[in-house]
């Protein structure tokens, strides 16, 4: 795997999002109806259930990093068949539903800096990925980045 400072540097903000998502700062209070707070909490079991999935069908591909390991295989089947990121759709799933469910305004501001952070940090990771695999592009057409394409 060829690493770079952009690959440590996507990393340590997520690593940084993700510690901070585990507190609760209050900024002020927000109360959803309690359909909104179900929903919310069904979104979150999904987007457990992907990540797990997506995991586990990523295998030996899996890395922290956006750059792809060097003995990787492009996966194209499972989740992957529509969705180019269903590890990354599985984290928004889980970090928007739960702080909807628990009404938290400071996990949703970090929900919404980690959707960005994804953004930006898959747009690299496809750059990379279009370099190492030769069919990258085309897979890009067929497949939705966060969500399947309609």
């Amino acid at each position: 795997m060829n690493l770079n400072a952009k690959d440590y540097f996507f990393v340590g903000i997520q690593l940084i999002l993700f510690v901070l998502y585990i507190f609760d700062i209050f900024i002020f209070e927000i109360h959803f109806p309690e359909i909104i707070n179900g929903f919310s909490a069904g979104i979150a079991v999904l987007g457990v259930v992907v990540f797990v999935l997506a995991l586990l069908q990523l295998n030996k591909n899996l890395s922290p990093f956006p750059s792809p390991k060097s003995n990787s295989e492009l996966i194209q089947t499972g989740l992957y068949k529509y969705i180019r990121h269903p590890i990354y759709t599985g984290i928004l799933l889980t970090v928007f539903g739960y702080g909807f469910y628990t009404n938290s305004f400071f996990k949703i501001i970090i929900s919404l800096l980690i959707l960005i952070l994804f953004y930006f940090k898959s747009s690299y990771e496809e750059e990379r990925l279009s370099n190492k695999f030769f069919d990258y592009k085309k897979y890009m057409k067929s497949t939705g980045r966060f969500l399947p394409k309609i």
